[in-house]
């Protein structure tokens, strides 16, 4: 008898197979354990985000009920891997539980009508809007039936005219017409009632008449030197040029005009204007050599003492120093953070800027303000020095660009590669959230970054610091000539760049889960050491491509329906009415996609208006709009027929119950429930602010 004896292996138990996906698991974390701790931080912002998101007490109730469950999961797995997964999962929790606990901790009530009263209050903040021209007022009211803490704007004469007794601390009577916060205008717009939420800001409005001081300010000396600072700057450079220099030492942004502010929007340079890392480097930097090297005359100590310490320690304190002479805004505090742990770090031996350190920078903000995840200003400047250190960690990048030994014309040729490198890098990476939370982005920004950050680093600022500090002696005029020269040259670049064809990149809208996927496939491509960090391209393209195929909105209302667009095929959006303010004109042409100032829905080849209504065909959707735009009484029955021949009806004013749309009857109660709409008519899809807000605290009225 013949035995056939089979050579091939038996396939693996699942058993076995489950061991070995764990051991290999466990190695490779294990290899990358280095790289835990800043995950740890991204679950910890996932956890926050969720928050956003789910917008619901029920939904963050279950998100802490499973992360419990997971969390166990985890410590019955055990080993590097449970550890990993109930790390993670702790984290998330973490973050959702903080945010929800803060978002009760910071409550305040809020108006839930606009009224027009008389109160007086302290003053508690001035911020002057030149570009406005107006300055606005944070105040506590000594009403108590106002909200305790509420803004609001007069006019910049006016405010000027009572000079330094107008400032914090002052008591004053006014009148004015004051309402809820600004809720958001249309799903993805930004929302300023989350920003006064956090601020405890209860309403918003406009002083009527005139101000009465009660008692004048009493400034600190903080106040009293950025005011005196401020005031000396423009004196000394007026116009646009004195409005930068203001920016860039005191971090006062309203004295910038509105035309040199979007030039540097559009030229991506408004990060200069901004007082964060670069301008804390910079301070940092300075302080540092000038001290280091005057302590170096001295042969004593230079002998006996640690001038690097020593140096570092006079640069931490010009940090401090100037995120406090600046007014602590966000920005500044999370730069200066970032500094004093670059410090701390390359004191104690460790690499100057790394991964760790970032998400060491991130959890700090985080902990103190974990609303700050949702701002734009948290995202631009971490996903930035993250793809710098990202990018700095690549052989590649070191096998091009590393110093060495050679020829003048060579390293000059390799600093300039190098300066290129990562002006695209950082482009590339700040171009999804510039997209998503502004709907454009620059495309010319590397090259304006190439000229515009060192004149800003080495020739501005050092101008205008010395030029201060020859002020004191009387000889700052040719140094203050030399800075508006400078300054000059900088909004010279802005503007030409701004002006040049194609400049701007913009986009209509990016869905949420397409922004999602780009920032999950951009964390893992740089907190990840292994190649397994590629898979997050894949992301990355999946995000791309949802974003590319999301379809154009067809029409664009807002929650009070006084404003609407028609969005054609081309992008361009119509407006419903003639007059419509700059910041209505401007959030429809974003939301469309548009390039330029939206044209009035009269003009539009498929509409008719008339002073009371248009009626227009929605394009390819084949579907009608009514909208109504004049408040006064309208035929009943010629309504009522208007109506049922539309598909659509939109109104600012409660419409009679017999008129109804085919689609959709969007009138005044209506749109109180579902607040700004975004319309895809052809896909049959709404978009509402209320869907998107959902049971966030400052979704609803007041408390």
């Amino acid at each position: 008898m013949v035995v056939a004896v089979s050579t091939g292996s038996a396939p693996a138990s699942p058993h076995w197979q489950a061991r070995a996906f764990f051991a290999s698991a466990e190695k490779q974390l294990e290899d990358e354990r280095s790289q835990l701790a800043p995950w740890a931080v991204a679950a910890f912002g996932a956890g926050i985000a969720a928050w956003l998101v789910f917008a619901d007490p029920q939904a963050w109730t279950a998100m802490l009920l499973l992360s419990a469950g997971i969390i166990a999961a985890g410590l019955v797995v055990g080993g590097r891997l449970g550890q990993v997964i109930a790390a993670g999962a702790g984290c998330a929790a973490l973050g959702c539980a903080l945010i929800w606990w803060r978002s009760g901790e910071v409550a305040a009530p809020r108006l839930d009508r606009p009224q027009i009263v008389a109160f007086q209050g302290r003053v508690l903040a001035t911020e002057r809007l030149v570009a406005r021209d107006s300055m606005r007022l944070t105040l506590a009211p000594a009403d108590p039936a106002l909200p305790p803490r509420l803004r609001v704007s007069l006019p910049l004469e006016d405010a000027e005219s009572l000079g330094p007794r107008l400032g914090v601390g002052a008591v004053v009577r006014l009148r004015a017409r004051l309402a809820p916060p600004m809720p958001m205008a249309l799903p993805g717009t930004h929302d300023f009632a989350r920003d006064a939420w956090f601020m405890g800001l209860g309403a918003t409005g406009k002083m009527l008449g005139e101000i009465t001081i009660l008692s004048p300010a009493q400034e600190t000396g903080l106040d009293r030197l950025r005011r005196n600072l401020d005031a000396h700057i423009r004196s000394r450079l007026p116009g646009s040029e004195g409005g930068i220099a203001t920016a860039l030492v005191t971090g006062d942004q309203g004295s910038v005009s509105e035309a040199d502010a979007e030039a540097m929007r559009r030229s991506g340079l408004a990060h200069l204007l901004s007082v964060s890392g670069l301008h804390i480097a910079a301070a940092v930097g300075f302080f540092y050599f000038l001290v280091l090297r005057l302590f170096a005359l001295v042969p004593a100590l230079a002998l006996r003492w640690n001038l690097v310490a020593i140096g570092f320690g006079a640069g931490a304190l010009a940090g401090v120093g100037y995120t406090l002479l600046t007014g602590m805004q966000v920005p500044t505090v999370r730069s200066c953070i970032a500094a004093l742990l670059v410090l701390a770090g390359t004191l104690l031996g460790r690499e100057a800027l790394s991964i760790r350190l970032i998400a060491t920078g991130a959890l700090l903000v985080l902990l103190i303000r974990p609303e700050a995840l949702a701002g734009a200003s948290f995202q631009l400047s971490f996903a930035a020095v993250t793809a710098l250190v990202t990018l700095y960690s690549f052989p590649a990048y070191k096998r091009w660009f590393e110093r060495r030994d050679e020829g003048l014309a060579r390293a000059g040729l390799r600093s300039v590669g190098a300066m290129i490198a990562t002006g695209l890098a950082v482009e590339v990476a700040l171009m999804p959230f510039a997209l998503y939370h502004f709907h454009r982005s620059g495309l010319y920004g590397v090259a304006a970054n190439l000229l515009a950050i060192p004149l800003t680093t080495f020739v501005i600022m050092p101008l205008e610091a010395a030029s201060l500090l020859l002020d004191t002696l009387g000889l700052g005029a040719p140094l203050w000539a030399l800075t508006g020269w400078a300054i000059g040259l900088l909004l010279s670049i802005a503007h030409t760049v701004a002006d040049t064809s194609g400049a701007v990149a913009i986009l209509p809208a990016m869905p949420r889960i397409a922004f999602a996927l780009i920032v999950g496939g951009g964390l893992w491509l740089c907190l990840w050491l292994r190649p397994w960090r590629r898979w997050g391209l894949a992301a990355i393209a999946a995000g791309i491509l949802l974003t590319v195929n999301e379809p154009l909105p067809g029409l664009l209302v807002t929650g009070d329906g006084k404003h609407l667009a028609v969005v054609d095929e081309e992008g361009t959006p119509w407006l419903l009415r003639d007059r419509a303010g700059d910041f209505v004109r401007d959030m429809m042409a974003e939301n469309a996609g548009f390039d330029g100032d939206p044209p009035p829905l009269a003009a539009y080849r498929r509409a008719r208006c008339s002073a009371d209504s248009c009626v227009a065909d929605l394009g390819e959707s084949g579907r009608t709009l009514l909208a109504l735009r004049s408040t006064q009484r309208l035929d009943w029955a010629e309504l009522t027929r208007a109506c049922a021949a539309a598909d659509i009806v939109v109104a600012d004013r409660r419409l009679p119950r017999a008129c109804r749309a085919r689609w959709l009857t969007l009138d005044a109660p209506r749109l109180r429930e579902t607040g700004g709409l975004i319309i895809h008519a052809r896909e049959g899809r709404v978009e509402s602010v209320a869907a998107r807000l959902k049971r966030l605290p400052w979704a609803g009225g007041g408390l």
